[in-house]
């Protein structure tokens, strides 16, 4: 049984020596094996003051799991974040076209609003995906992250994409929020993660704020 576990892991994850850019501090972390797969070129992984010491900064990831470079930070990042590039196959958006959105100047205003939901009591974490469970932003803890892809990619499969929130609830209690958004002509999907504490439908009325926000931002 130990050994099933340990082979699911390896799968799920690999292992990434990363250094901070500040105090030259090193550690090893594992990461979700699928976000850099699915990435076109390099993904940026945030990480957090607490994981490798005090500081806050970022590694760029490449598809062989090899860290390219760092960047020190101002911000204070609270949980590990991942920002996808570009993926390998998307029916909702080409590989120059999710480069094109990650680089916008809206959408580093969207990941401020998500990041800004995170509160590590109620809210614990935040996304945004294409429809078929691309990742391009992500505070979602890791096992999280594999649920809410993976039911992404089967809706995907089966057209269900049209349908316009999506809500699941977990065996802990914890509860996923998802809604569909439209972003200057292209279908997103938003995503929260609240703590055993909040009711379904106090999870909605953050996911409408949410959204209605987001779409402040193009006006």
């Amino acid at each position: 049984m130990l050994d099933t576990k340990s082979t699911e892991e390896k799968e799920l994850f690999e292992t990434i020596r990363v250094i901070c850019p500040t105090c030259s501090k090193g550690k090893e972390l594992k990461i979700p094996s699928k976000i850099i797969n699915q990435s076109k070129t390099l993904t940026t992984v945030s990480i957090p003051s607490g994981a490798v010491c005090e500081h806050s900064f970022q590694s760029f990831v490449d598809k062989n799991f090899k860290v390219r470079g760092y960047q020190k930070v101002d911000f204070e990042f609270t949980h590990m974040e991942y920002y996808e590039g570009g993926g390998e196959s998307s029916e909702a958006l080409s590989n120059d076209q999710i480069t094109s959105f990650t680089s916008l100047p809206l959408f580093q205003e969207i990941v401020k609003i998500l990041r800004g939901y995170v509160d590590d009591k109620e809210i614990l974490g935040s996304g945004i995906f294409t429809v078929d469970g691309i990742v391009l932003y992500s505070s979602l803890p890791s096992t999280t992250l594999f649920s809410i892809t993976k039911e992404f990619e089967v809706r995907s499969e089966k057209k269900l994409s049209s349908l316009k929130k999506m809500y699941l609830e977990l065996e802990n209690n914890q509860k996923i929020c998802s809604s569909y958004i439209d972003i200057m002509g292209t279908r997103f999907a938003l995503v929260l993660f609240f703590s055993h504490i909040v009711k379904l439908g106090m999870g909605n009325l953050y996911l409408n704020d949410l959204v209605k926000r987001i779409r402040r931002l193009e006006n």
